[in-house]
Protein backbone atom coordinates (compact mmCIF):
# COMPACT_ATOMS: atom_id res chain seq x y z
CA UNK A 1 0.00 0.00 0.00
CA UNK A 2 2.88 2.62 0.82
CA UNK A 3 4.22 1.81 -2.45
CA UNK A 4 0.89 2.39 -4.30
CA UNK A 5 0.48 5.90 -2.20
CA UNK A 6 3.90 7.29 -3.47
CA UNK A 7 3.25 5.99 -6.90
CA UNK A 8 0.17 8.05 -6.43
CA UNK A 9 2.07 11.32 -4.81
CA UNK A 10 5.04 10.69 -7.56
CA UNK A 11 3.99 9.35 -10.62
CA UNK A 12 6.55 8.48 -13.29
CA UNK A 13 9.28 10.35 -11.03
CA UNK A 14 9.46 6.89 -9.44
CA UNK A 15 11.11 5.78 -11.97
CA UNK A 16 13.51 7.80 -11.78
CA UNK A 17 16.92 7.07 -9.30
CA UNK A 18 16.90 9.29 -5.97
CA UNK A 19 20.97 9.49 -5.44
CA UNK A 20 21.01 9.59 -0.94
CA UNK A 21 23.21 8.62 1.12
CA UNK A 22 21.68 6.45 3.44
CA UNK A 23 22.94 8.48 6.74
CA UNK A 24 21.59 11.95 4.95
CA UNK A 25 18.59 11.67 8.12
CA UNK A 26 21.15 11.89 10.40
CA UNK A 27 22.05 15.42 9.73
CA UNK A 28 22.85 17.37 12.93
CA UNK A 29 23.65 20.09 10.26
CA UNK A 30 22.40 20.30 7.01
CA UNK A 31 23.89 21.92 3.96
CA UNK A 32 22.80 22.97 0.49
CA UNK A 33 24.85 23.39 -2.09
CA UNK A 34 22.96 25.87 -5.13
CA UNK A 35 20.49 28.31 -4.96
CA UNK A 36 18.50 27.14 -8.01
CA UNK A 37 15.23 25.54 -7.82
CA UNK A 38 16.22 22.38 -6.74
CA UNK A 39 18.03 24.31 -4.05
CA UNK A 40 15.50 26.39 -2.78
CA UNK A 41 12.87 23.30 -2.93
CA UNK A 42 15.38 20.66 -0.54
CA UNK A 43 15.49 23.52 1.46
CA UNK A 44 11.41 24.07 1.84
CA UNK A 45 10.49 20.72 2.46
CA UNK A 46 13.17 19.49 4.79
CA UNK A 47 12.62 22.59 6.70
CA UNK A 48 8.71 22.07 6.72
CA UNK A 49 9.74 18.70 7.76
CA UNK A 50 12.64 19.06 10.47
CA UNK A 51 11.82 22.48 11.73
CA UNK A 52 14.98 21.91 14.70
CA UNK A 53 17.57 20.93 11.89
CA UNK A 54 19.75 24.13 10.97
CA UNK A 55 19.82 24.36 7.18
CA UNK A 56 22.84 26.21 5.73
CA UNK A 57 22.09 27.23 1.68
CA UNK A 58 24.99 28.20 0.00
CA UNK A 59 24.99 29.68 -3.38
CA UNK A 60 28.21 30.59 -5.79
CA UNK A 61 26.11 33.63 -7.23
CA UNK A 62 25.12 36.81 -5.99
CA UNK A 63 21.56 35.80 -6.51
CA UNK A 64 19.59 32.91 -5.92
CA UNK A 65 16.88 31.10 -8.75
CA UNK A 66 19.92 29.27 -10.88
CA UNK A 67 18.83 29.01 -14.18
CA UNK A 68 15.08 30.27 -13.62
CA UNK A 69 14.91 34.03 -14.19
CA UNK A 70 12.15 36.23 -16.00
CA UNK A 71 13.29 39.47 -18.04
CA UNK A 72 11.24 42.33 -18.19
CA UNK A 73 11.00 45.24 -20.19
CA UNK A 74 8.26 47.72 -19.69
CA UNK A 75 5.64 45.70 -20.69
CA UNK A 76 7.68 43.17 -22.36
CA UNK A 77 8.35 39.89 -20.12
CA UNK A 78 10.27 36.57 -21.36
CA UNK A 79 11.08 33.74 -19.41
CA UNK A 80 14.93 32.72 -19.96
CA UNK A 81 14.19 28.98 -19.41
CA UNK A 82 11.47 27.09 -18.33
CA UNK A 83 7.77 29.42 -18.98
CA UNK A 84 5.13 26.63 -17.96
CA UNK A 85 4.77 23.62 -16.42
CA UNK A 86 3.59 19.93 -17.42
CA UNK A 87 0.61 18.74 -14.58
CA UNK A 88 2.24 16.93 -11.51
CA UNK A 89 0.74 16.73 -8.45
CA UNK A 90 4.02 17.93 -6.60
CA UNK A 91 4.00 21.45 -8.60
CA UNK A 92 0.90 21.98 -7.76
CA UNK A 93 1.24 20.86 -3.85
CA UNK A 94 4.19 23.87 -4.20
CA UNK A 95 1.66 26.60 -5.84
CA UNK A 96 -0.47 25.44 -2.97
CA UNK A 97 2.08 25.78 -0.09
CA UNK A 98 3.37 28.98 -1.38
CA UNK A 99 -0.07 30.73 -1.77
CA UNK A 100 0.47 31.28 -5.18
CA UNK A 101 -2.78 30.20 -6.32
CA UNK A 102 -4.44 33.62 -7.59
CA UNK A 103 -1.30 33.97 -9.89
CA UNK A 104 -1.18 30.47 -11.33
CA UNK A 105 -3.44 29.10 -14.05
CA UNK A 106 -3.62 26.71 -16.90
CA UNK A 107 -2.13 28.09 -20.24
CA UNK A 108 -4.28 29.62 -23.25
CA UNK A 109 -5.67 26.85 -24.31
CA UNK A 110 -5.96 27.78 -28.02
CA UNK A 111 -2.13 27.96 -27.90
CA UNK A 112 -1.01 24.41 -27.84
CA UNK A 113 -0.17 23.67 -31.95
CA UNK A 114 3.43 22.75 -32.53
CA UNK A 115 5.46 22.88 -35.50
CA UNK A 116 8.28 21.79 -37.03
CA UNK A 117 9.67 22.95 -40.02
CA UNK A 118 11.07 20.71 -42.96
CA UNK A 119 12.01 22.74 -45.84
CA UNK A 120 11.29 26.04 -44.86
CA UNK A 121 7.16 24.98 -44.30
CA UNK A 122 5.70 24.15 -41.15
CA UNK A 123 4.61 21.23 -39.95
CA UNK A 124 1.86 20.16 -37.25
CA UNK A 125 3.10 17.85 -34.87
CA UNK A 126 0.71 15.72 -33.26
CA UNK A 127 -0.12 11.86 -32.68
CA UNK A 128 -0.52 11.31 -36.49
CA UNK A 129 3.27 12.60 -37.22
CA UNK A 130 4.64 9.35 -34.91
CA UNK A 131 1.35 7.50 -36.69
CA UNK A 132 3.54 8.45 -40.26
CA UNK A 133 6.00 6.43 -38.74
CA UNK A 134 4.66 3.03 -39.07
CA UNK A 135 3.29 0.81 -36.08
CA UNK A 136 5.67 -1.92 -36.86
CA UNK A 137 8.90 0.03 -36.84
CA UNK A 138 7.72 1.66 -33.81
CA UNK A 139 6.96 -1.48 -31.99
CA UNK A 140 10.11 -3.01 -33.12
CA UNK A 141 11.93 0.67 -31.76
CA UNK A 142 10.26 0.27 -28.15
CA UNK A 143 11.11 -3.36 -27.90
CA UNK A 144 14.60 -2.63 -28.21
CA UNK A 145 15.04 0.85 -26.25
CA UNK A 146 13.67 -1.33 -23.35
CA UNK A 147 17.28 -3.46 -23.53
CA UNK A 148 18.60 0.36 -21.91
CA UNK A 149 21.52 2.15 -23.16
CA UNK A 150 19.69 3.44 -26.50
CA UNK A 151 18.93 7.16 -27.72
CA UNK A 152 16.08 9.12 -28.55
CA UNK A 153 16.79 8.67 -32.03
CA UNK A 154 16.37 4.69 -31.42
CA UNK A 155 12.94 4.82 -29.96
CA UNK A 156 11.69 7.18 -32.56
CA UNK A 157 12.55 6.23 -36.04
CA UNK A 158 11.97 9.41 -37.59
CA UNK A 159 15.02 11.72 -37.58
CA UNK A 160 13.41 15.04 -38.36
CA UNK A 161 10.66 14.50 -35.54
CA UNK A 162 12.86 13.08 -32.90
CA UNK A 163 15.76 16.03 -33.35
CA UNK A 164 12.52 18.14 -33.44
CA UNK A 165 12.02 16.52 -29.80
CA UNK A 166 15.03 16.93 -28.26
CA UNK A 167 16.60 20.06 -29.34
CA UNK A 168 13.21 22.05 -27.80
CA UNK A 169 13.59 20.28 -24.30
CA UNK A 170 17.51 19.50 -24.29
CA UNK A 171 19.40 21.72 -26.60
CA UNK A 172 20.98 18.45 -28.73
CA UNK A 173 19.85 15.79 -31.79
CA UNK A 174 18.26 12.50 -30.47
CA UNK A 175 21.32 10.16 -31.43
CA UNK A 176 22.95 12.41 -28.41
CA UNK A 177 20.31 12.23 -25.74
CA UNK A 178 19.76 9.49 -23.54
CA UNK A 179 16.11 7.39 -24.56
CA UNK A 180 15.92 6.34 -21.17
CA UNK A 181 16.42 9.74 -19.32
CA UNK A 182 14.13 11.74 -21.16
CA UNK A 183 11.22 9.23 -21.95
CA UNK A 184 11.20 6.34 -18.86
CA UNK A 185 7.54 6.14 -19.21
CA UNK A 186 8.16 4.82 -22.79
CA UNK A 187 11.36 2.71 -22.17
CA UNK A 188 10.19 1.24 -18.88
CA UNK A 189 13.07 2.76 -17.35
CA UNK A 190 13.44 1.59 -13.57
CA UNK A 191 10.27 0.23 -11.40
CA UNK A 192 7.06 -0.28 -12.83
CA UNK A 193 3.67 0.67 -10.94
CA UNK A 194 1.83 -1.58 -8.82
CA UNK A 195 -1.27 -1.69 -11.07
CA UNK A 196 -2.40 -0.71 -14.43
CA UNK A 197 -1.61 2.57 -15.93
CA UNK A 198 -4.94 3.95 -16.58
CA UNK A 199 -5.86 3.47 -13.07
CA UNK A 200 -3.39 5.29 -11.64
CA UNK A 201 -3.32 7.94 -13.99
CA UNK A 202 -7.16 8.29 -12.68
CA UNK A 203 -6.14 8.21 -8.76
CA UNK A 204 -3.41 10.79 -9.57
CA UNK A 205 -6.07 12.95 -11.07
CA UNK A 206 -8.02 12.98 -8.14
CA UNK A 207 -4.68 13.98 -6.13
CA UNK A 208 -4.32 17.75 -7.47
CA UNK A 209 -5.13 20.37 -4.88
CA UNK A 210 -6.26 23.66 -6.14
CA UNK A 211 -8.12 22.56 -9.39
CA UNK A 212 -7.37 19.02 -11.32
CA UNK A 213 -5.98 20.11 -14.91
CA UNK A 214 -7.26 18.47 -17.88
CA UNK A 215 -4.71 15.94 -20.16
CA UNK A 216 -2.40 17.82 -22.22
CA UNK A 217 -2.28 21.39 -20.30
CA UNK A 218 0.74 23.46 -19.39
CA UNK A 219 0.31 26.09 -16.44
CA UNK A 220 2.36 29.11 -16.13
CA UNK A 221 2.46 32.16 -13.28
CA UNK A 222 1.38 35.31 -13.89
CA UNK A 223 4.77 37.52 -14.38
CA UNK A 224 6.91 34.08 -15.70
CA UNK A 225 8.62 31.63 -13.53
CA UNK A 226 10.57 34.14 -11.46
CA UNK A 227 6.95 34.44 -9.14
CA UNK A 228 7.68 31.21 -8.04
CA UNK A 229 11.26 31.80 -6.86
CA UNK A 230 10.45 34.68 -5.39
CA UNK A 231 7.81 32.90 -3.29
CA UNK A 232 10.58 30.29 -2.21
CA UNK A 233 13.14 32.35 -1.33
CA UNK A 234 10.50 34.79 0.82
CA UNK A 235 9.17 31.70 2.42
CA UNK A 236 12.92 30.23 3.09
CA UNK A 237 13.92 33.72 4.61
CA UNK A 238 10.86 33.31 6.87
CA UNK A 239 12.13 30.47 8.10
CA UNK A 240 14.43 30.28 11.44
CA UNK A 241 16.39 26.92 10.94
CA UNK A 242 17.50 28.37 7.54
CA UNK A 243 20.63 29.87 6.53
CA UNK A 244 21.31 31.87 3.37
CA UNK A 245 25.01 32.41 2.15
CA UNK A 246 25.73 33.90 -1.62
CA UNK A 247 29.19 34.27 -3.10
CA UNK A 248 29.92 30.79 -1.80
CA UNK A 249 31.97 29.15 -3.68
CA UNK A 250 32.43 25.42 -2.66
CA UNK A 251 34.84 23.88 -4.17
CA UNK A 252 33.42 19.96 -3.60
CA UNK A 253 31.42 17.61 -1.10
CA UNK A 254 34.58 16.71 0.70
CA UNK A 255 36.17 20.17 1.18
CA UNK A 256 32.57 21.57 2.04
CA UNK A 257 32.03 18.94 4.44
CA UNK A 258 35.64 19.77 6.47
CA UNK A 259 34.55 23.40 6.10
CA UNK A 260 32.10 23.04 8.38
CA UNK A 261 32.69 20.49 10.27
CA UNK A 262 29.68 18.04 9.28
CA UNK A 263 30.11 14.32 8.11
CA UNK A 264 30.03 14.58 4.36
CA UNK A 265 26.91 12.33 4.37
CA UNK A 266 25.17 15.88 5.53
CA UNK A 267 25.51 17.78 2.09
CA UNK A 268 23.21 17.74 -0.57
CA UNK A 269 24.77 18.65 -3.82
CA UNK A 270 21.71 20.49 -5.99
CA UNK A 271 25.02 22.35 -8.53
CA UNK A 272 25.26 21.23 -11.85
CA UNK A 273 28.92 20.16 -13.24
CA UNK A 274 30.06 17.70 -10.10
CA UNK A 275 30.44 14.44 -12.91
CA UNK A 276 33.61 13.67 -13.72
CA UNK A 277 32.18 13.81 -17.29
CA UNK A 278 30.10 16.47 -17.20
CA UNK A 279 29.31 17.90 -20.71
CA UNK A 280 26.99 20.96 -21.51
CA UNK A 281 25.60 22.40 -25.10
CA UNK A 282 25.35 26.11 -24.83
CA UNK A 283 22.49 28.62 -26.67
CA UNK A 284 21.63 32.77 -26.25
CA UNK A 285 18.09 33.41 -25.86
CA UNK A 286 16.41 36.35 -28.23
CA UNK A 287 13.27 38.39 -27.46
CA UNK A 288 11.01 39.70 -30.42
CA UNK A 289 8.36 41.63 -30.15
CA UNK A 290 5.83 43.07 -33.03
CA UNK A 291 2.51 44.82 -33.89
CA UNK A 292 -0.03 41.90 -33.96
CA UNK A 293 -0.97 43.08 -37.86
CA UNK A 294 2.96 42.75 -38.67
CA UNK A 295 2.63 39.03 -38.03
CA UNK A 296 -1.20 38.38 -38.41
CA UNK A 297 -0.12 35.50 -41.05
CA UNK A 298 1.97 33.57 -38.43
CA UNK A 299 -1.11 31.41 -36.58
CA UNK A 300 -1.75 30.99 -32.76
CA UNK A 301 0.54 28.29 -31.26
CA UNK A 302 2.91 27.10 -28.51
CA UNK A 303 6.41 27.23 -31.42
CA UNK A 304 7.94 25.90 -34.04
CA UNK A 305 10.76 23.40 -33.64
CA UNK A 306 13.68 23.48 -36.48
CA UNK A 307 15.88 20.81 -37.11
CA UNK A 308 17.78 22.88 -39.71
CA UNK A 309 21.19 23.15 -38.65
CA UNK A 310 21.82 25.72 -41.35
CA UNK A 311 19.82 28.51 -39.40
CA UNK A 312 20.96 29.97 -36.34
CA UNK A 313 17.34 29.50 -34.76
CA UNK A 314 16.63 26.42 -33.17
CA UNK A 315 12.89 27.20 -31.47
CA UNK A 316 10.52 29.96 -31.56
CA UNK A 317 8.62 29.87 -28.69
CA UNK A 318 5.35 31.94 -28.90
CA UNK A 319 5.19 33.75 -25.40
CA UNK A 320 2.27 36.22 -25.56
CA UNK A 321 0.22 33.33 -27.65
CA UNK A 322 0.88 30.66 -24.69
CA UNK A 323 -0.23 32.26 -21.33
CA UNK A 324 -3.30 33.71 -20.58
CA UNK A 325 -1.10 36.44 -18.05
CA UNK A 326 -0.01 39.71 -20.01
CA UNK A 327 4.03 38.97 -21.85
CA UNK A 328 3.36 42.01 -24.52
CA UNK A 329 1.75 45.47 -24.98
CA UNK A 330 -1.88 45.33 -25.76
CA UNK A 331 -1.84 44.82 -29.67
CA UNK A 332 1.47 43.07 -29.99
CA UNK A 333 3.63 39.63 -30.06
CA UNK A 334 6.28 38.11 -27.98
CA UNK A 335 8.36 35.42 -29.44
CA UNK A 336 11.32 33.88 -27.39
CA UNK A 337 14.49 32.64 -30.13
CA UNK A 338 16.34 29.68 -28.93
CA UNK A 339 20.05 29.92 -30.36
CA UNK A 340 22.62 27.03 -29.55
CA UNK A 341 26.21 28.68 -30.01
CA UNK A 342 27.05 25.53 -32.34
CA UNK A 343 24.93 26.94 -35.05
CA UNK A 344 25.21 30.68 -34.90
CA UNK A 345 28.41 32.89 -35.90
CA UNK A 346 27.72 34.90 -33.01
CA UNK A 347 26.65 38.09 -34.54
CA UNK A 348 23.09 39.03 -33.45
CA UNK A 349 22.39 40.70 -36.90
CA UNK A 350 22.36 37.13 -38.23
CA UNK A 351 19.52 36.04 -35.76
CA UNK A 352 17.73 38.64 -36.81
CA UNK A 353 17.78 38.00 -40.28
CA UNK A 354 16.52 34.77 -39.93
CA UNK A 355 14.00 35.69 -37.12
CA UNK A 356 12.41 37.99 -40.07
CA UNK A 357 12.56 35.38 -42.82
CA UNK A 358 11.07 33.03 -40.29
CA UNK A 359 8.60 35.65 -38.65
CA UNK A 360 8.11 39.09 -39.89
CA UNK A 361 10.50 42.38 -40.70
CA UNK A 362 11.04 45.58 -39.08
CA UNK A 363 10.17 44.12 -35.42
CA UNK A 364 9.25 46.76 -32.53
CA UNK A 365 11.71 44.68 -30.13
CA UNK A 366 14.71 42.78 -30.87
CA UNK A 367 17.05 42.16 -28.05
CA UNK A 368 19.26 39.44 -26.70
CA UNK A 369 17.90 38.27 -23.09
CA UNK A 370 20.54 35.60 -21.65
CA UNK A 371 22.49 32.41 -22.25
CA UNK A 372 22.04 28.99 -20.66
CA UNK A 373 24.19 25.90 -20.57
CA UNK A 374 21.88 22.86 -20.78
CA UNK A 375 24.00 19.26 -19.76
CA UNK A 376 24.36 16.56 -22.05
CA UNK A 377 22.61 13.27 -21.76
CA UNK A 378 24.12 10.92 -24.09
CA UNK A 379 22.65 7.29 -24.05
CA UNK A 380 23.53 4.94 -21.25
CA UNK A 381 23.28 8.28 -19.05
CA UNK A 382 20.57 6.63 -16.77
CA UNK A 383 21.98 3.42 -16.57
CA UNK A 384 25.21 4.72 -15.29
CA UNK A 385 23.80 7.66 -12.81
CA UNK A 386 21.19 5.14 -10.97
CA UNK A 387 24.50 2.80 -10.51
CA UNK A 388 26.26 5.83 -8.85
CA UNK A 389 26.18 5.24 -4.64
CA UNK A 390 27.85 8.88 -3.68
CA UNK A 391 28.56 9.21 -0.03
CA UNK A 392 26.85 12.68 -0.30
CA UNK A 393 24.08 13.26 -2.01
CA UNK A 394 22.96 14.76 -5.28
CA UNK A 395 20.08 16.09 -6.58
CA UNK A 396 18.66 18.79 -9.55
CA UNK A 397 18.10 18.80 -13.21
CA UNK A 398 21.81 18.17 -14.25
CA UNK A 399 21.71 14.62 -12.34
CA UNK A 400 18.37 12.67 -12.98
CA UNK A 401 15.92 14.87 -14.87
CA UNK A 402 15.90 18.24 -16.67
CA UNK A 403 12.04 18.96 -15.77
CA UNK A 404 10.87 21.56 -13.56
CA UNK A 405 8.16 18.80 -12.34
CA UNK A 406 11.30 16.46 -11.72
CA UNK A 407 13.04 18.83 -9.29
CA UNK A 408 10.08 20.06 -7.81
CA UNK A 409 9.11 16.13 -7.03
CA UNK A 410 12.76 15.41 -6.37
CA UNK A 411 12.93 17.62 -3.38
CA UNK A 412 9.43 15.91 -1.90
CA UNK A 413 11.26 12.43 -2.19
CA UNK A 414 14.20 13.47 -0.94
CA UNK A 415 12.42 15.28 2.09
CA UNK A 416 10.18 11.83 2.99
CA UNK A 417 13.14 10.10 3.89
CA UNK A 418 13.61 12.49 7.13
Amino acid sequence: MADLQNWIRHGDEMRRPLLTNPDLPKAEKLIIVGGGLSGLCCALRIAEKRPELPILLVEKSAKLGGVIGTWQEEEWICDLAVNATRPHPAFWRLIDDLQLSSKFQTSNPKAKSRWILLGNKPHKLSLFSLLKIGPFKLRKALKLVRNGGYSVADLIPNKQIADALTLGIVNDTASNVDADFLMPSATKFGDNPPIKKSKLASLIAKSYPLFTPKKGTIASLEGGMITLTKGLIERLQSMPNVEIMLNYNAQSPKSLAADNNVPISSIIWSAPGLQEDFESTELSIFAIGYEGQQVSHVKLGYGTLIPNKSLPISGILHESDIHQSKRSPAGHRLFRLMVPHSRWDKNDSSVLACAEELLAEKPVLFTKIGERKIPRYKPGYMSKTSALSPDFTMVGWAVSGVSITHVVDEAERVAELF
